[in-house]
């Protein structure tokens, strides 16, 4: 396989990988966006308490969607790489992603729980991960909210990862989570 050419690569991703990275995507996007546009909105306001709701039920759905895309992959494998350290940056920064897709919707429940706050999956009420504990409560908020800027960073750099690959490595990388 040459790298200087955009042929796709015997191997790409099953149809639906590619539908789940996508829609994950498209939900992380509404997770950062509701909490964003939340911000616009006076305390106690329907509009306000609503994107709140919203949030939480979305980063919700990313926790239960990133479970079947680490079933996909132990199950399906990885689609190989051309070199040895490329492989372990592109490891790494997909191990980063999967642990941030679990992490944050965990922290927000367990911030949730811990401050006595009903804790509801599009209307559904789902069990407290821990009793009322103000301190633990501000403490995984903090981190919360770290680890969400930390996503920003997480996503922009796939994002450019990926162009690189299309633009600059020419290998096919990208295509191969494009093409359906």
């Amino acid at each position: 396989m040459t790298v200087a050419t955009l042929d796709l690569p015997a191997r790409s991703y099953g149809r639906l990988s590619i539908a789940l990275h996508w829609l994950m995507l498209a939900l992380l996007v509404a997770v950062y966006a509701t909490i964003l546009l939340r911000q616009e909105f006076p305390r106690g306001s329907e509009t306000r308490d609503a994107l709140k709701a919203w949030h939480f039920s979305l980063g919700l759905t990313v926790f239960a969607l990133v479970w079947l895309r680490v079933i996909g992959r132990w199950i399906g494998g990885r689609i190989e790489r051309t070199g040895v350290w490329p492989d372990r940056i592109a490891g790494l920064m997909h191990l980063a992603l999967y642990a941030f897709m679990i992490a944050m919707p965990l922290l927000g429940w367990l911030t949730l729980s811990a401050e006595g706050d009903p804790v509801r999956l599009f209307g559904l009420g789902l069990p407290p991960l821990a009793g009322p504990d103000a301190a633990l409560a501000k403490q995984t908020e903090q981190i919360h909210e770290t680890l969400g800027t930390v996503g920003y960073w997480l996503v922009g750099l796939h994002a450019a990862a990926a162009l690189v690959h299309h633009y600059l490595l020419r290998d096919g990388t990208l295509k191969r989570m494009t093409r359906w």
